[in-house]
């Protein structure tokens, strides 16, 4: 059976299907897609921890799921502006585990992917997919995937 392992941008995910969409990711369905491809044997869920009611429920309902959710703190800068990327965080996490699976699949549309998925399609033997909303996902993402798989209204609530 085919080893996945699952990593989400919570953020960038949620952005983009509400921007392009106006809707929400539906996750529980996109779980129960990939488990008719094999096992999920990594899932994880990364998001910033601002600890207010909606984000818990949201949080705890991922783990319901299956996700483990790796929370960072938000951070608000003294101009205002706000701090919560996990990018580098996703990328370890998937480095240590492309040698362990035969599929990682990553949920963000954000372009600093593309070197990560060039490594791995080059240098290990895991395939990798993409999903996100392809207008609102950076070209060299797109190219750098194994697939990708745009969302579509039936992966949404």
């Amino acid at each position: 059976m085919k080893k996945i392992a699952i990593f989400v941008d919570v953020q960038n995910i949620y952005y983009t299907t509400r921007d392009a969409y106006g809707r929400q990711f539906d996750y529980r369905r996109f779980w129960q897609q990939l488990e008719t491809q094999g096992e999920i044997v990594v899932a994880n869920a990364y998001a910033i921890a601002r600890n207010d009611d909606s984000q818990i429920k949201f949080q705890d309902a991922l783990k319901h799921i299956g996700f483990e959710v790796k929370l960072k703190p938000y951070i608000q800068r003294k101009d205002g502006s706000a701090k919560g990327d996990w990018d580098v965080g996703i990328t370890i996490d998937i480095m240590d585990t492309a040698k362990e699976v035969d599929m990682v699949i990553l949920l963000s549309g954000d372009g600093d992917f593309d070197l990560l998925l060039n490594k791995l399609n080059n240098d290990y033997l895991s395939s990798t997919e993409v999903y996100g909303i392809e207008k609102l996902t950076a070209n060299t993402l797109i190219k750098s995937a194994g697939l990708f798989q745009h969302v579509r209204r039936d992966l949404l609530l």
